[in-house]
Order: C-alpha cells, then sequence, then structure tokens
C-alpha cells in the first residue's frame, strides 16, 4: 500500500545565533550562502465519492448493511507508493513512502506504529452516518488498503496500476508494497475485513473524512465526503422467485463484489526453447483488494460480502461456481489465465546451467486446531494446520508435467531461463500425480514438501503421508525482495493445476509469492490419537529430497511449536506465539 504526501520542510540546520558559521575576516572573502536543500515531494492525495447518493441492501436473513459507499482516494502528480516490511518475526513491521528529491526516488521512514501488520492503515478512514432528523446513528472507522478495488479518474492516467492486487493477512507475511498509480484512485471500504452496519431500512447522510494522522502524515486536505445512502430491505426468498438464483447484478443497486470478473491479461501460449515464462500484464483497471479471497483449495478461507447474499451463494455452489469466480479461485476479483506448457517433451540433453533459480522457503505453521479426523473418524485425534512454501526468488520456480498415455504419473521437469528470459536448461524433478479428493482434484507435484511433528529433541514422532502439492501463486509474502513479480498469473488452481484428463500442465512459484494449503484440506493433519502430551514442533521442509534445482537449501524448514494436552477424544493444542506473531 502506498500514499505518499507533500513531506514536511527540512528543519534548518541551526537556529538562532548557532546558526550563524564562523567566518575567516580576510579581506575579499564574502559570506557563502547555502542553497536550500529541495524539499521532497510525493503525490497529491484527496478523498472523494464517485456518487452523491447509493442504495444499500440488508438482507432479513443476515440483518446488516456493508457501507461501501463509493469513496476513494486519489493520487495526482506522483503515486502513492507504500513499503511494508520486517526484517523478521522478531522485528516489528515498518512503513517507508516513497517520494522524490531532485527527481530520484528516496525512502521516507514513517512514524513507529504507523502499521501493525500489512493489512491496511488502521483505523484510515472515519464513517459517521445520520438519520433523516440529523441524529447520529453510527460511527466508526475503517482500515484502508491502498491496493483495494481501483480505477482511472484521468483520460491520460497509465493504462493499467503497477502496483499489486490487495494487502496480504497471511501473519507470516515478510514484505508488501502498497499504492495508488498516479491519476487512479483506491475505494476505502474495508470490504469482508469490517463488520456490518445494523441500519434499519430508511434514508441517511454518511459523510467520510480521512483520519487527522494520516492527513497530517499525507498532506491530504480535511474534505469530507458526504453521500446520501437509502437502505432497502430484501429477503434471499423474494430475490430468488424475482431473478432466479444466479443473478443479481450491480444494476439493482448491489456491490458486486470488487471487479468480479474484470478480464484479465491474455495468456502466454507455450514455453518453448528461448520462451520464458511470460510476467503477467499490471492489473487490470479493477482490482480487489477489499474483496472476497476464497481460495478454494488453498489459503486463508475469509468469507466476504458476497455478489450474491451467503445463503444463496452457498446453495448455489452446489449446481455450478460462484458469480465472478471459478473453481480454486485465489481472489473474487480476477480471472487468471491458464498457464500453458508444452505439448512435447523437452528436447536437448538435461543440463542445471548457472542461471538464476528459486529460493524455496517454509513459513512456520499457523491456523493451528485439533480435529476429530478428516473424515470425522470417530476415536481419532487429529492436529490440523495451515502451511506455506515461497519463493524467495530471483527466479520462478517454472515446472512441467508430461503424461506418457496410459500412465497415472507424469514425468516432470524443471526448466532455468537466463536473465533476457531465454530458456536455457531443463531438468528431470519427479513426478506429478492426481489427486481425486475433495479440495484438491487436481495434479500434485511430487516431493515439494513434507510435514513433521518432531519431538520436543527435534527427533520425528508422526510423518505426514502429504509430500505433493499444486503450485499456485496463494500469497503474496514479499513483494520487496529481488524480481518481485506483483501481478502472478498462476492464482487460480483450476487453470494451474490441470484436469484429470491432461496429457501437460505447467505449475509455476514466482517470485515473492507462496502457496497455502489450509488446515481444512486432506493431508493438512498429522494423527495425535496415540502421541502423547507435551511440547512438540511442527516442522515444513520445502524440498525435502533436494530434487529442485534452488539457490539455497540451507533455509528450507521452519518449526512451529505447541503444547499437546488434554485427554482422548478431548485433545487441546496451546500454540505459543513465535517471535512477534501471535497466531495461532
Amino acid at each position: 500500500m502506498t500514499r505518499t504526501r507533500n513531506i514536511r520542510p527540512r528543519r534548518p540546520l541551526l537556529a538562532g545565533t548557532t546558526a550563524v558559521a564562523a567566518m575567516a575576516v580576510t579581506a575579499g572573502l564574502v559570506a557563502a550562502t547555502a542553497e536550500p536543500a529541495k524539499a521532497a515531494t510525493g503525490p497529491k492525495l484527496s478523498l472523494i465519492a464517485a456518487t452523491k447518493s447509493i442504495t444499500l441492501t440488508s438482507w432479513k436473513e443476515e440483518p446488516g448493511v456493508y457501507l461501501d459507499l463509493g469513496t476513494y482516494l486519489t493520487a495526482e502528480g506522483r503515486p502513492l507508493e507504500l513499503k511494508v516490511t520486517r526484517k523478521s518475526y522478531k522485528d516489528p513491521v515498518t512503513i517507508t513512502q516513497t517520494v522524490y528529491e531532485g527527481g530520484k526516488a528516496k525512502a521516507k521512514v514513517l512514524p513507529k506504529g504507523t502499521v501493525k501488520d500489512f493489512s491496511g492503515l488502521r483505523d484510515f478512514a472515519e464513517i459517521t452516518v445520520t438519520d433523516k432528523a440529523g441524529k447520529k446513528v453510527l460511527s466508526r472507522s475503517e482500515d484502508f488498503c491502498p491496493n483495494n478495488a481501483s480505477g482511472r479518474v484521468r483520460p491520460d492516467a497509465p493504462a493499467t496500476s503497477k502496483y499489486p492486487e490487495s494487502c496480504p493477512t497471511n501473519p507470516f507475511t515478510l514484505g508488501s508494497v502498497w499504492g495508488v498509480e498516479k491519476g487512479w484512485a483506491a475505494n476505502t471500504y474495508a470490504g469482508s475485513y469490517t463488520d456490518p452496519a445494523m441500519l434499519a431500512a430508511g434514508t441517511y447522510t454518511a459523510k467520510v473524512r480521512v483520519a487527522k494522522k494520516y492527513r497530517d502524515l499525507f498532506g491530504i486536505a480535511d474534505k469530507p465526503a458526504t453521500v446520501k445512502v437509502t437502505v432497502r430491505e430484501r429477503s434471499y426468498e423474494d430475490e430468488q422467485s424475482a431473478t432466479g438464483p444466479a443473478s443479481r447484478s450491480s444494476a439493482s443497486g448491489e456491490h458486486a463484489g470488487h471487479g468480479a470478473a474484470h478480464p484479465a491479461p491474455t495468456a502466454h501460449t507455450g514455453h518453448g526453447p528461448g520462451h520464458a515464462p511470460t510476467p503477467a500484464q499490471a492489473a487490470a483497471p479493477v482490482t480487489s483488494g477489499a474483496g472476497p479471497s476464497y481460495n478454494v483449495g488453498h489459503g486463508p478461507l475469509k468469507a466476504a460480502p458476497p455478489a450474491l447474499p451467503w445463503a444463496l451463494k452457498k446453495q448455489q455452489a452446489a449446481r455450478s461456481m460462484r458469480v465472478g469466480d471459478t473453481g480454486g479461485q485465489t481472489d473474487g476479483s480476477r480471472k487468471a489465465p491458464a498457464l500453458q506448457p508444452l505439448s512435447k517433451r523437452p528436447a536437448g540433453k538435461p543440463s542445471v546451467p548457472d542461471v538464476p533459480k528459486p529460493d524455496l522457503r517454509s513459513l512456520p505453521a499457523y491456523g493451528i486446531v485439533v480435529s476429530d479426523g478428516e473424515k470425522d473418524i470417530p476415536g481419532k485425534d487429529h492436529l490440523a494446520f495451515s502451511a506455506n512454501v515461497w519463493n524467495a526468488g530471483p527466479a520462478q520456480l517454472v515446472v512441467d508435467g508430461f503424461r506418457s498415455p496410459g500412465k497415472a504419473k507424469m514425468d516432470a521437469y524443471q526448466y532455468f531461463y537466463d536473465a533476457k528470459g531465454k530458456q536455457v536448461g531443463y531438468t528431470p524433478t519427479g513426478t506429478m500425480e492426481w489427486d481425486p479428493r475433495p479440495g484438491h482434484m487436481h495434479w500434485h507435484f511430487t516431493d515439494f514438501a513434507s510435514y513433521r511433528l518432531l519431538k520436543a529433541d527435534k527427533k520425528e514422532a508422526v510423518r505426514s503421508g502429504k509430500e505433493a502439492f499444486c503450485l499456485a501463486n496463494t500469497d503474496a509474502i514479499d513483494y520487496t525482495v529481488k524480481n518481485a513479480n506483483w501481478h502472478p498469473l498462476n492464482t487460480d488452481l483450476a487453470t494451474a493445476c490441470g484436469e484429470e484428463n491432461s496429457i501437460s500442465v505447467r505449475e509455476v512459484l514466482d517470485v515473492g509469492s507462496g502457496d497455502t494449503y489450509s488446515q481444512d484440506l486432506p493431508g493438512q493433519s498429522f494423527d495425535i490419537t496415540e502421541v502423547p502430551n507435551g511440547t512438540y514442533y511442527i516442522q515444513v521442509l520445502a524440498n525435502p529430497e533436494k530434487r529442485l534445482k534452488e539457490t539455497n537449501v540451507d533455509n528450507n524448514s521452519a518449526l512451529r511449536k505447541i503444547v499437546l494436552g488434554g485427554k482422548p477424544g478431548k485433545r487441546t493444542v496451546t500454540v505459543p506465539a513465535h517471535d512477534l506473531v501471535n497466531k495461532n
């Protein structure tokens, strides 16, 4: 997320009498006057309202209104660019703003406490709602992700925004880039990360302003945006009978889920020798940081205000895909094109050239819970968890699978590219297998990672049978590393991981991104029925057999401490903080 504004002028180097430099009293010499330092400059930021009035719906079955009021933060002159990082999990999250001095970019460190995590600027927008009589009925603050749903505000603005789509919520994120492109505007609505407002049917006036600390920090004028709001009450039953379960358009006054179904850049077709995996083009004008992050196959499962009422959406999912999504979609606004592999196996002699390679790293496990087994098996206790392996670069991990007629598995190959993107080598790297289990149903690359439950002395207690994965860019882990791709293509598991009848498949893990498997998926657990209570570590180990070629294989393991307790059938797990990350 990026917010930049005119920076305060530099203070004089010295003040009062101390500002007078000692001068040589030599004839002919004149006092030299220093040129004033040029002030660093950023964008001109403004809060605007896209419309003067808006109609919102409160559903009888799920009372409350999501306050997407159509207010935007605009950036003029220069883009608003913020980089949010932490050196390690022992260090707090810090933020810098990109400003310019003499036309050169410079990082301006923003005050400590400006951010606490990577999800956005906390309490950025202040919202007050009054009824027809002028009585205040609501007052709240909402966080703001500058990578939210956005669009151009001028015809001469850049056609695409270079900034990422959405702000990461993975608790072990290491670096993020936030931004509002020059001549663009980003929606201030917090989307699925805010609660609905309890407003009865009627008419209201909403006033939105930027909090004072951000006005001061970025030089934003104190000019609130005012929007007339009409709240109408409806029911799923009425909607279903009137329009059918599969359609409710934004024309009816609903917010149809930030940018759903916006066309994505055209996919590249084929990766032969001399053709590198094409980086994704810049984001489409409508993106979604505030919108849903479904991650049907992997990743955080955060329900968002949907284009359809949530209950109807769940009904519809049994018959067809969600509105604005395809199977395995990781973001409700994007429809990532398929990454097409070669139709033939690579030719020539395998080789591992001296070119940039990926660097696979594991994140500590999170989302750790005790369950009664993947299939609700009575008498069984399972320790479920989410895990992520990411690529710190500087090169993509590109793996193709090729299937011989009649064979159950594909032969897998890793590809290598030079600095110009030309394919200069490849090597066999194991196999791919079809996983038919619900929640997967795609091709997995074998031996990508391994899960192990270690005793307090770090000796193995239990090993998970899961070591095969579909590679997809579900999470932005560190977009500040070299060659990070802010717009990876294969965020869509349905296209990234193939069909059961596929003859070949390409799987890519891009630089800066990671692949999360959430704790509700088959294989994401240990059977702890016979495991004694005590202290253990969940180990996530990338590239366990070292079949993939990397820049470094010594940083592939991550441990998360846990404490098992309770009795059979009622086991408990305590998850201590991992340094400064206090989320289980």
